[in-house]
């Protein structure tokens, strides 16, 4: 399952989704709790979260993570690195 977090109100989540055609939810953590448990912010008064991204296995462990994000190239990364991570577990199985 893919989900986004961003510190904006539910309003304007679902107009950027909108705008975007994403087919994945928008998490409003307008209170920055999520941001600040997964590292996006330094603190409850950041204006904008830092992009990051983390790859939750099933049973909610962190599989791989990203601590910085480039919008354009980080899909493909993501699925390369998925792939790979997919053979690994395969050949531990």
């Amino acid at each position: 399952m893919i989900y986004g977090a961003s510190f904006d109100p539910p309003e304007k989540n679902a107009a950027f989704a909108r705008k975007f055609d994403f087919n994945f939810p928008l998490i409003c953590d307008t209170d920055r709790k999520i941001g600040l448990a997964y590292g996006a912010c330094e603190d409850a008064d950041a204006v904008a979260a830092r992009r990051i991204s983390y790859v939750i296995g099933e049973d909610g462990r962190i599989l791989l993570a990203y601590p910085t994000v480039d919008a354009k190239t980080h899909p493909a990364r993501v699925l390369n690195d998925l792939r790979a991570h997919a053979g690994t577990e395969k050949r531990r199985g």
